[in-house]
């Protein structure tokens, strides 16, 4: 009976599996047909296999500016990120305060608010300092949806560090600072790296607030996708699924070399 129980269950999560993988496979073919093939018909191997989508991509000035703007805002938000959340976390799991528990709930319950809601306030805010197309004005913006979560999994990270560490290095000597780097940084390396891929994709695939943001000189490759599209009046197929799977490698890369932990920082995060 449990054999049976087991084998359902390995069925259903290879059919969940083939669903999900579908979609990926079916852009992948798309991207190595001939240009113009997709419009005309689809098939489940291109024949023949052609590069011809991605030598366009990589010929074309303002798709190569798409991404590299979608690196230079996605660094940045990764680094402001991690630079307000990593003393907020050590601050709402060392310190107990008035608020505190109220406090660590709203940065959290932040995250919940769709990013289309803040669009007019942060073009407000962002026209009123100059910043308005500029790569920092985005990571600015995202920071305000990327750090709640880095938060929340770097503070359990902390949380489950012996306090005596700490006050082991105090009576050693040690001043808090240098005991906060030396001694706790290495000890949530991994929570760092966790809070750093979800800050990365939460802003890698955000496009509302990118196209709002910027004009010009900071327009992300998805937004140049669709301003390349939108004159055309219909979507070159094998160009647009080609510019896809690029934009998908970044993030597939930093899964594999980080899969063995985003269990663990969804699991370290505050349950109490």
């Amino acid at each position: 009976m449990a054999d049976l129980s087991a084998k359902r269950w390995s069925m259903t999560v290879l059919i969940y599996t083939a669903f999900s993988l579908l979609p990926i496979y079916w852009l992948i073919i798309l991207s190595f047909q001939p240009n113009g093939a997709s419009e005309q018909s689809a098939n489940l191997w291109p024949d023949p296999i052609s590069l011809e989508n991605y030598l366009y991509i990589f010929s074309q000035d303002n798709w190569i500016a798409g991404y590299r703007n979608a690196v230079i805002y996605v660094a940045m938000n990764i680094v402001l990120t991690l630079v307000v959340s990593v003393p907020a976390a050590y601050a709402f799991s060392r310190f107990r305060f008035l608020g505190s528990d109220h406090a660590f709930f709203f940065a959290f319950i932040f995250r919940l608010i769709p990013p289309a809601i803040m669009i007019i306030p942060l073009v407000q805010m962002f026209a009123t300092g100059g910043l308005m197309d500029t790569h920092f004005a985005v990571a600015a913006a995202h920071c305000l949806f990327t750090v709640p979560i880095a938060i929340w999994i770097l503070e359990g990270f902390i949380s489950s560090i012996p306090r005596e560490i700490e006050e082991t290095a105090a009576v050693d000597g040690y001043h808090p600072v240098m005991i906060f780097f030396k001694f706790l940084l290495p000890q949530i390396r991994t929570g760092i790296g966790v809070a750093a891929f979800f800050s990365f994709m939460f802003s890698w695939v955000e496009l509302i607030i990118a196209n709002a943001l910027t004009t010009v000189n900071a327009k992300p490759i998805g937004v140049v996708m669709r301003l390349v599209a939108e004159p055309l009046g219909f979507v070159h197929i094998g160009i647009s699924s080609a510019a896809s799977i690029l934009m998908l490698i970044p993030g597939l890369i930093f899964a594999i070399l980080l899969r063995k932990h985003l269990v663990r920082g969804f699991s370290m995060g505050r349950v109490s």
